[in-house]
């Protein structure tokens, strides 16, 4: 299976989205449910609070609520900036129809949490975090509980990790689409894949492991 680069990863989301006619929602949707299901298949349904970030990352952690909700957790969300584009205004609503709270203390929403999910920036994401997701950072670095990041963990380098320790390690990385570099790095106790979306001639050429049945995610370690 290959790990790709910055480049290599937008490339593929062209692709996907010319190529083969998905919508930025299809995968987004898709994305986040393979997020919730990695998370529901080794965690156990309890509170927990998902950091929302300003771009794609973020859509797909929003999809995630919903999704884990469903499956029985107690979902909040720290959306420290809130959207701008009609998509994630949608997404917003929809948290919002199945009741799941916006919440402004983020060190008091971490304490009372058992899972915290980092859904803040993606492999788009280039530079040092600034305000106010540089402190939202310092704050998961801080803490005990179990981190779940989604596709990059926040304030890793997209290809080369975490080398000036500037991030946090997550107990659990969900890759989407395919493994970023930076995931050869990644300690945490769980790695799964997730986007059971990508086409059998795209699949074979990253060497996308086959998904187990009607699963929408494959753990990978």
């Amino acid at each position: 299976m290959f790990y790709l680069g910055q480049k290599a990863a937008q490339a593929i989301d062209v692709d996907l989205m010319s190529k083969y006619g998905y919508s930025i929602d299809q995968l987004m949707e898709l994305a986040g449910l393979s997020v919730a299901e990695s998370i529901a298949a080794e965690y156990q349904a309890g509170r927990v609070l998902l950091c929302i970030g300003p771009g794609n990352n973020g859509g797909d952690g929003l999809v995630a609520a919903r999704h884990l909700v469903q499956y029985g957790f107690h979902a909040s969300l720290f959306y420290p900036v809130q959207p701008s584009k009609d998509l994630y205004k949608a997404l917003l609503r929809q948290c919002e129809a199945f009741k799941i709270p916006l919440v402004q203390d983020l060190k008091t929403s971490i304490d009372s949490s058992d899972l915290i999910v980092d859904a803040l920036f993606g492999f788009s994401f280039k530079g040092s975090p600034r305000a106010p997701f540089d402190k939202v950072i310092e704050t998961l670095r801080n803490t005990n509980k179990p981190i779940a990041s989604v596709d990059i963990p926040s304030g890793w380098d997209v290809e080369t990790g975490d080398p000036q320790s500037a991030g946090f390690c997550p107990d659990m990385l969900v890759s989407l689409t395919a493994p970023k570099q930076c995931a050869s790095g990644f300690k945490g106790r769980f790695h799964y894949l997730g986007g059971r979306f990508v086409p059998p001639e795209m699949a074979s050429t990253l060497g996308i492991p086959e998904y187990p049945g009607t699963s929408n995610c494959i753990r990978l370690a």
